[in-house]
């Protein structure tokens, strides 16, 4: 063979992960507050005979509290040797495990306390979602982008990680087209500029949707001026610079100044207010975990699985079982087939206990991680006393993954002598001050809240002013930061202070 057409062949090895059906069962009902967890289970009951409620008569059966426990129903390439359905046979081996475990009993449940949340806004977009005629599918990536929301209402994820996520943590293949005509669905939701992936895209969309409201010509030229403030001239627009957009815009002043006055109208956190604006901002939050400090420094941490109901494996089917399997010799087509149906819903069961004691587990180690974390908090009740703390913290403590803890502090709310926080509460980046001191950002904001509510109404602080000032504090923030701080406690500019 001529040198010059040798052909060369090279191997190349891809690792991909996959999650068995009961990672992907552990994932799924980690992701569930306590009353969502409650519905869960009761469904479980329902679909499952294997499954049933109440406590288990043996005390001292140990079955379920080892932690290692692993069980591989058929379509994971278990075991499916008739042998090992003498596992499930004996009493002493059904499992014991009941979901009130590490829980106070049910006559010390913790009181329902309202609690206002303007952000929580997910259950709101489930129900719009619900107004739309869409695959399962589809409803299933729209939901999962909702989930990916920021507090604010904006997606500042890319859908190529939410297809990973979606690929590895759910088990759902998509593409991008799919997952971006879902987003256009979130898009269409109320109030307008929910699931932007910028802020220029959120004001955007909220100028279009006014557009489609009938109107008459004046109202339209206005609007299609704020169209191209924002389309053309956004960079000049958040720098202030409107002698610029007015000169690149060939535009009548008036009717840019007009046009200006009315998107700074526009709502640039869509998601923060929704509460109030559906008037659901009062939302009964049941806490998943009890957190109780007293009097000698001490601080006890329980689940409160309030109304889930505790779970055994039902009598009726493993006596069945064992009939079946003792008559194995002379078994008919049938026969085996009834044993394969007992053993597949009795594995089905087992994998749904194991994993709501994966959940339990996974809880209360990342909870105990935050109280050693944050430990002056809840002592003392004082918000100055929390320390910076990333996912990152909380992972490297309990050996878990980012993504678990995530997971875990996503919709999760902790009962406390102080009141009822959501978990998010407790996590915020730090900042190290001149003097090597480490500080929450949440203490910063503090500092600058403070200074701009003693200043002088008449003439505020301009963010440069406020940079100085901090930085005479000991704090040399960036004046950009100042701003975005500023923005996060929805203090407006200098201008509309007066």
């Amino acid at each position: 063979m001529p040198q010059g057409s040798r052909q060369i062949q090279a191997q190349t090895q891809q690792q991909v992960q996959t999650l068995s059906p009961q990672q992907i069962l552990a994932v799924k009902l980690l992701e569930l507050p306590s009353i969502e967890l409650e519905d869960r289970v009761r469904a479980e009951l329902l679909e499952n005979p294997a499954l049933e409620e109440g406590k288990e008569d043996t005390p001292d059966n140990d079955y379920a509290d080892n932690p290692d426990t692993e069980t591989q129903s058929p379509e994971d390439g278990g075991d499916t040797d008739y042998d090992s359905l003498d596992d499930y046979l004996t009493e002493d081996d059904i499992p014991d495990y009941k979901l009130q475990e590490n829980n106070r009993s049910r006559d010390e449940r913790a009181e329902e306390i309202p609690f206002s949340d303007t952000t929580s806004f997910y259950e709101t977009l489930k129900e719009q979602l619900g107004e739309h005629d869409l695959t399962e599918h589809q409803r299933t990536l729209a939901e999962y982008i909702i989930g990916s929301l920021d507090d604010d209402g904006l997606l500042r994820k890319s859908l190529d990680s939410i297809g990973d996520e979606l690929a590895i943590y759910a088990g759902v293949e998509t593409t991008p087209d799919e997952l971006e005509q879902a987003l256009r669905v979130v898009q269409s939701f109320d109030p307008p500029g929910l699931g932007a992936q910028s802020l220029q895209e959120c004001l955007l969309i909220q100028i279009r949707r006014k557009m489609e409201q009938p109107a008459d010509n004046a109202a339209l030229t206005v609007l299609k001026t704020e169209e191209a403030i924002i389309k053309e001239c956004y960079d000049e627009f958040t720098r202030k610079h409107w002698d610029k957009i007015q000169q690149k815009l060939g535009l009548d002043k008036a009717l840019c100044d007009q046009a200006i006055r009315e998107v700074c109208k526009l709502n640039p956190r869509p998601g923060a207010s929704m509460g109030e604006t559906i008037g659901k901002n009062m939302q009964q939050i049941v806490p998943d975990f009890i957190v109780e400090t007293y009097d000698d420094g001490t601080i006890s941490l329980t689940l409160n699985n309030r109304n889930v109901p505790e779970l055994r494996m039902n009598r009726d089917f493993t006596q069945m079982l064992e009939e079946h399997t003792k008559n194995r010799a002379n078994q008919s087509k049938e026969s085996k087939e009834a044993m394969m149906f007992l053993k597949q819903k009795i594995d089905a069961a087992q994998g749904f206990i194991d994993a709501i004691k994966q959940r339990q587990n996974t809880l209360l180690t990342t909870m105990q991680a935050i109280i050693d974390l944050q430990r002056p908090f809840f002592l003392e009740g004082d918000e100055s006393l929390l320390r910076p703390m990333i996912l990152k913290d909380v992972a490297e403590r309990t050996g878990l993954d980012i993504s678990t803890i995530s997971r875990v502090s996503n919709s999760k709310y902790v009962q406390t002598n102080y009141g009822i926080y959501p978990l998010k509460y407790f996590f915020n980046d730090g900042y190290t001050t001149e003097s090597g001191e480490e500080m929450s950002v949440r203490e910063i904001r503090r500092i600058l809240k403070e200074c701009i509510d003693n200043e002088d109404k008449t003439k505020p602080y301009t963010d440069d002013e406020l940079t100085d000032m901090l930085k005479q504090k000991g704090y040399p923030i960036a004046r950009r930061t100042i701003a975005k701080y500023r923005q996060q406690m929805n203090i407006p500019v200098a201008r509309l202070r007066k």
